[in-house]
């Protein structure tokens, strides 16, 4: 079959960790999917009788071999609540493989994986038996697809990766198949799919006939996951039917490193949310085709050579499938088209679509942004500085927007050669075995019941003096009191190693205590800490799972990479089903034992330097050893706590999910990347209501809902925040996921397209922070999507998105706490009505005015004044309305003069507009005043004019007109006119009647 670059779908999934809705939307969605996509779903090899099972020997590469000190370690891990006698590490030529690229290592490789009585068919989940499968060096032919299982990591030797290498009559769905359909669903969930790796292959398609529908892997799955360090090599041949990544589910997720090499697509995927950095793709037909999203950030991508860059027009102009996508500090080269949208004026949802671009360099791009066959955004060789499309507030809307935008206000300090910092997890391939040391060596017993505090201690120390990397085996290692991580430490777990806290020193809910600290207040240095998972034996009432104190360099951060916390729902915690079922029927009762920690992490006013990736900082909802993944009830009282004083800390692909008062809070810090952070609710809220089984504690700055929730006489007041920030400066948030799917366990509150009351509010901005920039803002169940100083900014019935609701670009207002204006609007002084021709010859000048409006104000004590404005900036750009023409040049010049009549700033400056050609009817000048983007104002290069017809702007039915003046809507109205003094709200015709 042909392959379809886009998959038309009318109803989305609805999904949580552990339930599976009885929704419509699920199975048609994965059924529409399998439909369009079933010959690669089914994929049973090809059907040319001359192909060979097995490769000639003298055709397979010569490989050169470094050797790796993993496989090279005494292998000590162990699985204390599996089966006896359980292996964690999993060499495949322990089990048969060769690697010799001649004989077909299916087999053997599949027997390494589920060896041990492991989770593959029929089983739900698990956390009692982790594996590492390891693959030396070598060529593995493999003639079906390798079954991923659950709470598995494939590694290969980074130093030479192994290669997977299809046969010509490969059969499977995917070279690795992460989820099989053995029945008509997935085999696990894919929003439970947990705890996974794929790191250091190179995928070989090559063998597969470039018409057969064969693809590299089927990824579906959700939070602490990853794929690093992969290449598909796929055909080249033109019509070729190849795709390296499909993923058509989940809730992730994070994957970097990662090489798309020829192909039809280089990676199909729709899933809730994900984070991908550092994607090359060359010569791929298309190179990412999104058949669905709420929420997606690329950042790092470099496109080259390919047909289309990223298209997410699946769904079309009247049902659009991709909510939002963020594309970062990137690279497209040598593509006719970089993005296909099907966003529009009136394109459906209202918000779907919604897309940034910022810091992308184009070298032979011809268009940069194509919708519905024409051209929005000219490309060519240049640098696109900020772009997008959707609803934006600054701070107030919705404006529906889609031009150049102002880009957010970088902090120097994030930045590496004008992007920013990133750092892929170190794998320490370069270092002997002899600079590794293990812990159990060292006396640790990881069984889950021995204190091994003292043990792990002292091998930390002496190693981190030593200048040795700690290796954690396989384990579960109990420890009663707090766990130090000097300056200096690097430590690596294998398999999830993890933390287990224990017993009555952290069980005081009044005097909280840290269960891992990374240095203490005043140390300076760097830690560097992957691949370990953090959890406690409940109760823990008092248990700060990590806290980071540590002061480092921003140019050299620290690091944390696939490190997680998980309170509750696995063997060993005490809090599964039997002690902490969900009750919600039982009003007001609270289980003590099921009080799982005080906070989750802690970032210290004296830490600075911290750059995290993949980090999930979980309270379990449901019980991950049961069968039937029942729902509990478990306590914690925050999440991510930032309260560094000189921040400089960068979050890619972060999550943190069902903690009592606030998933992330940010409190007098600065210089913060969020790159796409994920929350979820409690799902018993509001049974207990917030703070309970917590008190609010003013030192943390904890929110407090008796305040905040006075006035408030309906809904669900009091429910965590998913994000809250208070007085800091320059945070930039390049995507967020804020997610309340339960009131007490019911899923009705958040039925698209509404009500959406789970809980009122669900992200806040207190006090002053300026300079703080949302991209691509999705939430579900909240019915106020921002609020700033307990003002409602956003609501959810203005910002309908395929399942969630979406703001494509939200400014905070850069002024001090109590000055928030109610609306900014700019207007143009003069027209450029003189002008008879296309083309300006001689510079043109024309002032444009801004005002600002601010009546008088609320203040915080409740006391009123007049807000005074001494100063104020305006910057200005330009650009031709027209789709298919930008202005070439133009300068601008501010701050303008200034005066101060009543409530009203009236700001005037003079924008130059050098000489060029214009071929449309309009210039669209851009004003941003005091980091707002203001509406843009409308130049009109002649003096026709659209007729007002009973209200209505020229032909078009069902366009509106302000203050009884016709609008331009995208040069669709009668002659692509204007009426005389009329400026375009983003394109949009408002009445007065209208919020605005």
């Amino acid at each position: 079959m042909a392959f379809l670059h886009v998959l038309v779908v009318s109803v989305l999934i609805i999904v949580a960790h552990a339930i599976q809705f009885e929704n419509p939307g699920v199975a048609q969605l994965v059924g529409e999917i399998r439909s369009q996509y079933s010959d690669y779903f089914e994929y049973d090899g090809s059907d040319n009788s001359n192909d060979n099972l097995t490769a000639r020997a003298e055709l397979i590469e010569e490989r050169i071999t470094t050797s790796y000190w993993y496989e090279q370690i005494a292998h000590q891990g162990r699985a204390p609540f599996g089966p006896g006698g359980y292996n964690v590490y999993r060499n495949v030529k322990d089990y048969g493989a060769k690697g010799d690229g001649v004989t077909d290592d299916t087999a053997a490789i599949n027997d390494a994986i589920s060896a041990g009585g492991r989770c593959g068919r029929g089983c739900t989940t698990t956390s009692t038996t982790p594996a590492v499968v390891y693959f030396p060096s070598g060529t593995y032919l493999i003639s079906s697809s390798i079954i991923d299982f659950y709470f598995t990591q494939l590694i290969g030797n980074p130093n030479s990766p192994p290669v997977l290498k299809a046969t010509a009559n490969f059969q499977g769905f995917g070279l690795i198949d992460a989820n099989p359909y053995w029945t008509d669903n997935l085999n696990w969930i894919s929003t439970n799919v947990f705890m996974r790796q794929v790191r250091n292959f190179v995928f070989d398609m090559r063998g597969i006939p470039a018409s057969s529908q064969a693809t590299g892997i089927h990824w579906p799955t959700a939070q602490a996951t990853s794929l690093q360090n992969v290449v598909f090599e796929m055909s080249r041949e033109a019509g070729n039917m190849h795709t390296g990544l499909f993923c058509e589910s989940g809730s992730a997720g994070f994957m970097t490193d990662i090489t798309f090499n020829g192909g039809v697509v280089g990676a199909s995927i729709g899933n809730q949310q994900f984070t991908m950095r550092n994607l090359n793709f060359d010569g791929c037909g298309t190179a990412i085709s999104q058949l669905w999203d709420w929420g997606w950030v690329y950042q790092g991508i470099s496109i080259n050579n390919c047909g289309i860059g990223i298209d997410i027009s699946a769904g079309g102009v009247s049902q659009q499938n991709v909510g939002s996508v963020i594309l970062i500090d990137s690279s497209i080269s040598n593509t006719p088209v970089g993005i296909v949208t099907a966003f529009t004026g009136t394109s459906s949802p209202t918000t779907a679509g919604s897309l940034i671009i910022e810091n992308v360099v184009l070298t032979n791009v011809p268009t940069a942004v194509r919708a519905n066959g024409a051209a929005v955004l000219a490309g060519g060789s240049t640098t696109i500085q900020a772009w997008g499309q959707g609803h934006s507030y600054n701070p107030n809307g919705p404006n529906r927007f889609q031009g150049a935008i102002t880009p957010a206000s970088r902090p120097a300090s994030l930045l590496n050669n004008g992007k920013f910092y990133t750092r892929s997890k170190p794998q320490y391939n370069n270092l002997a075995v002899t600079s590794f040391a293990s812990v159990r060596a060292a006396g640790a017993q990881g069984d889950g019941s021995t204190d091994d505090t003292a043990a792990l201690q002292a091998i930390i120390n002496s190693a981190t003096q030593a200048g040795k990397v700690v290796y954690f085996d396989c384990g579960v290692y109990r420890i009663t009191t707090t766990l130090l991580i000097p300056a200096g430490a690097r430590i690596v777990g294998e398999g999830y190693a993890t933390l287990l806290n224990s017993g009555s020193f952290f069980n005081d809910m009044d005097n909280p205590k840290p269960v891992v600290k990374v240095g203490n207040p005043g140390d300076s240095g760097r830690v560097e800490w992957s691949d370990m998972i953090v959890t406690g034996q409940g109760p823990q009432a008092g248990a700060i799972m990590i806290e980071w104190n540590l002061n480092s360099p921003s140019t050299k951060p620290s690091g944390m990479w696939d490190v997680h916390t998980r309170v509750g729902g696995v063997a060993g915690s005490n809090i599964q089903l039997g002690q902490c079922a969900k009750q919600p029927d039982i009003v007001g009762q609270i289980k003590s034992q099921c009080i799982g920690a005080y906070m989750l992490m802690h970032i210290t006013t004296s830490a600075q330097g911290l750059y995290m990736e993949n980090v999930w900082l979980w309270t379990a909802d449901h019980d991950v050893d049961n069968e039937t993944l029942s729902q509990i009830d478990v306590y914690v009282g925050r999440g991510l706590l930032i309260d560094s004083t000189a921040g400089n800390i960068w979050l890619v692909g972060t999550g943190s999910e069902h903690n009592v008062l606030y998933q992330y809070q940010l409190y007098n810090t600065k210089n913060i990347y969020m790159g796409f952070a994920q929350t979820e609710s409690p799902y018993y809220q509001p049974n207990p209501s917030a703070p309970v089984p917590f008190s609010v504690n003013a030192a943390l700055h904890d929110p407090d809902f008796d305040a905040s929730c006075s006035s408030s006489i309906a809904g669900n007041c009091r429910s965590a925040w998913g994000l809250r920030i208070m007085n800091s400066n320059n945070v930039l948030v390049y995507g967020a996921g804020l997610y309340n799917f339960f009131d007490n366990w019911s899923t009705t509150c958040s039925n698209n397209p509404g009500p959406e009351d789970c809980q009122n509010n669900i992200l806040s901005l207190e006090g002053s922070n300026p300079q703080t920039t949302i991209y691509c803002l999705a939430t579900v169940g909240a019915t106020n999507m921002i609020t700033v100083n307990g003002n409602t900014i956003a609501n959810y019935y203005d910002n309908q998105n395929v399942f969630p609701q979406v703001i494509a670009l939200f400014r905070s207002v850069d002024t001090p706490q109590d000055l928030f204006p109610t609306s900014l609007s700019t207007s143009a002084v003069s027209t450029l009505d003189s002008i008879s021709t296309t083309t300006i010859e001689t510079p043109i000048e024309t002032p444009i005015e801004t005002r600002i409006e601010t009546p008088v104000e609320t203040r915080m004590d409740n006391s009123t004044v007049l807000i005074p404005v001494t100063s104020i900036a305006i910057y200005t750009t330009a650009s031709d309305a027209s789709p298919s023409t930008a202005v070439q040049s133009h300068s601008s010049l501010g701050p303008g003069s200034l005066s101060l009549v009543t409530s009203v700033v009236v700001v005037t400056t003079t924008l130059i507009l050098d000489p060029v050609t214009i071929t449309a009817t309009t210039i669209t000048i851009s004003t941003s005043v005091l980091g707002y983007s203001a509406m843009p104002t409308t130049i009109e290069t002649n003096t026709q004019q659209a007729i007002n017809v009973n209200g209505q702007c020229g032909k078009e039915v069902g366009t509106r007109c302000r203050d009884g003046v016709c609008c331009s809507k995208w040069g669709e109205n009668e002659d692509g006119w204007c009426g005389v003094g009329c400026q375009a709200s983003f394109g949009t015709c408002w009445t007065k009647k209208e919020v605005f």
